[in-house]
């Protein structure tokens, strides 16, 4: 049986973007291409409903390295939580923070203007997206997701293929269901794809 863990605060702090974290080094990017620009993105949510992200984080690239990172707490339309055994998060860590349409403006501009979105199960990130920009009634960024589980089993066979799984295939550092650590990951699973000749425009990695 899991056991629960105990309720905690959450304190979200600006981080640093002086260095990598893990993952391919700095001269290994350079191998990367320049023109490279996505956004990872990744949710946690509340319940099984799509509508409950309680948690994003959004990792940005541009010309081949980190440019962006942010994090935000959430406050999903329902206080009943049936994923803080995963995450961690409580009704009483986000039932002050904004809704996820309050926050949109600053997660669209985080975001930025990219030529795609990648995320870890990218159906799942996908479809929490649609529904909370649907409910919210805030425009959908009309943007392909690249889904990393699907480019790790074709660049380097990964299976099976968590995220712990080919974070450490590839050396990156993970703090998982933590959704910055988690978009982070996820940035630098495509970077390393990117350095092996991967191109985001030919990749049946492409899930829209």
């Amino acid at each position: 049986m899991m056991k629960q863990p105990q309720a905690q605060r959450l304190t979200l702090r600006p981080q640093r973007l002086d260095g990598p974290r893990g993952g391919p080094s700095a001269s290994a990017l350079d191998g990367a291409p320049k023109t490279a620009s996505f956004a990872a993105i990744d949710f946690e949510t509340a319940d099984y409903g799509s509508d409950s992200a309680c948690a994003v984080g959004v990792v940005r690239v541009e010309g081949g390295r980190i440019a962006k990172r942010y994090q935000a707490l959430i406050r999903p339309p329902r206080s009943a939580f049936q994923f803080t055994y995963i995450h961690g998060i409580t009704w009483e860590q986000v039932s002050l923070e904004p809704t996820f349409g309050q926050l949109w403006p600053r997660l669209r501009e985080a975001i930025g203007e990219v030529q795609f979105l990648a995320a870890h199960n990218a159906r799942f990130d996908r479809k929490v997206l649609e529904t909370c920009c649907l409910c919210a009634q805030t425009a959908l960024p009309r943007l392909p997701f690249v889904c990393t589980v699907e480019l790790a089993r074709r660049t380097w066979k990964i299976f099976p293929t968590k995220l712990p799984m080919v974070c450490e295939h590839l050396g990156i550092e993970l703090n998982h269901h933590q959704a910055l650590s988690d978009a982070e990951a996820c940035a630098r699973i495509v970077l390393a794809a990117l350095e092996t000749g991967w191109r985001h425009d030919s990749s049946p990695a492409r899930t829209a």
